[in-house]
């Protein structure tokens, strides 16, 4: 099965800039069989890690997360980009691939020393991973993994990941 997830991923050349191959994983939620895998798949790592709540990126990071929580009967909580949500937030300086961004998350969304997994949809070069992680330990949570769909290995964003944070342990499904 992980062979046809890996087929079903379209590479969209220069999106959202030249010289970029975007991996467009609509058709994985779009395929019943493919979306329910996947989401099973991730709910083993999760569940392997104990954790007390899931956090997702913004926005492709929602599609697996919130089935992921359901799934487990855990809560989920959620990372915006700076101005989207509408109550008080901890914020981190969030460089990615294409712009400095800031990442946003409720103050109260993240308990001290609750145990939070985040997923999210794609390890790239691992700056928006790193920046999600310092967000949640921002907030007092402790993060006990980092789940994600895809991994772009030739990236290095999972080494770049664990330099920055050697506790953090990192997953995903699925590597180009």
């Amino acid at each position: 099965m992980l062979e046809k997830i890996k087929r079903k991923i379209i590479e969209v050349k220069d999106f959202p800039k030249p010289g970029v191959g975007f991996k467009d994983i609509t058709p994985l939620i779009e395929d019943p069989e493919c979306f329910t895998f996947i989401v099973d798949k991730i709910s083993e790592l999760v569940k392997k890690k104990s954790a007390d709540r899931i956090v997702s990126i913004e926005s492709r990071g929602f599609l697996f997360g919130s089935p992921v929580a359901y799934k487990l009967s855990l809560g989920m909580s959620i990372i915006r980009k700076k101005g989207k949500l509408p109550r008080e937030c901890v914020c981190v300086r969030a460089p990615n691939e294409y712009a400095v961004e800031y990442f946003e998350i409720h103050k109260d969304s993240v308990k001290p020393g609750e145990k939070i997994l985040i997923i999210d949809d794609l390890i790239a070069t691992g700056s928006s991973s790193i920046s999600a992680i310092n967000l949640i330990k921002k907030t007092g949570g402790t993060v006990v993994g980092f789940a994600a769909l895809v991994e772009l290995t030739f990236l290095k964003g999972r080494k770049a990941i664990e330099r920055e944070h050697p506790d953090v342990e990192v997953m995903s499904l699925v590597e180009f």
